[in-house]
């Protein structure tokens, strides 16, 4: 019994052509262009980054343990991988920094780093000596960003920070804060000091930064670090076991991270979102934020209302 064969596809019959070089160029399938990432400039420079880093609070506090150091590194890869360059730490998060510099070491990568880190200490002598000694925990030759933890002493350590400035030993410099301490202080410094970054915490929950201290950064020029996005882990907590919006699809987004992550970093003030994880699947939803559309302000109102009615 003859059996007929159904007739190939145009589509078949071109591919297999392309695949033996059969085409010509005109008409070959074009190769697969890079996704472009979203960056965003630091005021000062002008020098691009990609808008969504690490941070390492708690993450990459894990000591001697290879296995989880090991694991680590691969959570530090998947960002490298995925696009990122900004991780930010602090001698504060115990062995974060050690753990950081481990990763780095073992990384065989061609992606840039943009290393940031803080000082933290009441004495402005020992301050020096903390900053050198991370530096060389993390294995670099300088820090692309120093900053003063959560204001601690920060007189004298700024005056540290703009001599190590002036030497070139340092690219940029600025001050922190989190869970909202210390506005008012903050907002002084904001405007009285030449810094180049301010880093706090701001999220879809935690708004406050929305009155004064976003609008003051982009009057003054200067580069936004949020930290906390997720708010310790509260906001996955709380709304992750609903149903993502239909509506997300309009700015692509696929998932509770992303959502998150977009609301903050689709702010034109902001810099740089900081999101710490110690798993390499929530490091790829993190920096899958970097692609696609961004929500304009009618959808980060419409966002805000879909929270605040769950």
């Amino acid at each position: 019994m003859n059996r007929t064969r159904p007739n190939p596809s145009r589509r078949t019959i071109m591919r297999a052509m392309a695949a033996l070089g059969l085409l010509p160029l005109a008409i070959r399938p074009a190769a697969a262009e890079p996704v472009a990432i979203l960056k965003r400039a630091i005021p000062a420079t002008g020098e691009l980054v990609p808008a969504i880093g690490m941070g390492s609070w708690i993450t990459f506090d894990v000591g001697d343990d290879e296995a989880l150091r090991a694991k680590r590194l691969e959570v530090l890869r998947a960002f490298f991988e995925m696009g990122g360059s900004v991780i930010d730490s602090s001698p504060m998060y115990v062995s974060s920094e050690e753990v950081i510099g481990y990763c780095l070491r073992r990384l065989d990568r061609e992606a840039p780093l943009f290393a940031a880190t803080k000082v933290w200490t009441p004495s402005q002598w020992l301050g020096a000596q903390q900053i050198d000694y991370s530096r060389r925990l993390w294995g670099v030759e300088r820090f692309d960003l120093l900053q003063i933890h959560n204001l601690l002493n920060w007189q004298a350590h700024l005056e540290t920070l703009l001599e190590l400035k002036a030497q070139g030993r340092v690219r940029y410099i600025g001050i922190t804060t989190s869970h909202g301490r210390r506005h008012e202080d903050f907002e002084k410094v904001m405007r009285e000091q030449p810094i180049d970054f301010v880093q706090f915490t701001y999220n879809i929950a935690d708004r406050e930064a929305e009155r004064r201290l976003l609008p003051l950064a982009a009057e003054r020029g200067l580069g936004v670090i949020v930290n906390r996005p997720f708010r310790r882990g509260w906001l996955m907590d709380t709304y992750a076991h609903h149903p993502l919006p239909d509506w997300a699809r309009d700015f692509d987004c696929v998932n509770w991270a992303q959502f998150f992550l977009k609301f903050i970093v689709s702010h034109p003030a902001v810099t740089c979102a900081i999101p710490a994880t110690s798993r390499v699947g929530h490091m790829r939803e993190n920096m899958g934020a970097l692609r696609g559309r961004l929500p304009d302000a009618a959808m980060r109102a419409r966002m805000i209302r879909h929270i605040e009615s769950l």
